[in-house]
């Protein structure tokens, strides 16, 4: 098990933190919803029940990633979000979100979360740009992004597909300056 420094980030409603006890148990519990996953660009029909080996898999990953954080919101497992492909010579990351809880869904909380770790990205990381993926049929993400001051920066036509069409992938982009930040 890798071991990182995260520092916990917290928000008016969302906390965002390292894997700890009770992660597997939660992950499982969630399950593998069809209709999130594909918001991720996985086919509906092809997502399938999670395992508990599946569970401890992806709180394994989270583990082992630097920057990687659990989503807890009133106290409880909602998702996951991480910076990757960090490049600290030119100040800039990738930014990925995934709220797991269908419940958890349109609250806010990814805005919020997003809000925290760019803020952290930013102002401790000393980044400069995070830039992001999403299908464009993800209206939800798309406008959760804009909420915390990412544009649209450009589209890539046909780059996923899913079940049997096509469908665009959207690249944003977030400068510092640009950050909408929690009140």
């Amino acid at each position: 098990m890798a071991q990182h420094d995260k520092p916990i980030l917290t928000g008016p409603r969302v906390t965002l933190r390292d894997t700890g006890p009770g992660d597997v148990d939660a992950r499982f519990a969630l399950g593998n919803t069809p209709q999130i996953h594909a918001m991720f660009g996985a086919d509906p029909a092809q997502v399938r029940d999670i395992t508990q080996e599946a569970a401890e898999f992806w709180v394994q990953s989270q583990t082992n990633e630097a920057y990687a954080w659990i989503i807890e919101a009133h106290g409880k497992l909602i998702g996951a979000l991480r910076l990757h492909t960090v490049n600290h010579a030119d100040k800039r990351a990738q930014i990925a979100i995934g709220i797991l809880d269908p419940d958890a869904l349109g609250q806010g909380f990814g805005t919020e979360a997003m809000q925290l770790l760019a803020a952290h990205a930013f102002d401790t990381m000393g980044l400069h740009r995070l830039g992001c993926r999403v299908l464009d049929f993800n209206a939800r993400a798309i406008g959760s992004y804009e909420k915390v001051g990412f544009v649209v920066e450009g589209r890539e036509r046909e780059a996923a597909l899913i079940g049997d069409a096509w469908h665009d992938d959207l690249m944003m982009g977030l400068l510092d300056r640009d950050l909408v930040r929690l009140p």
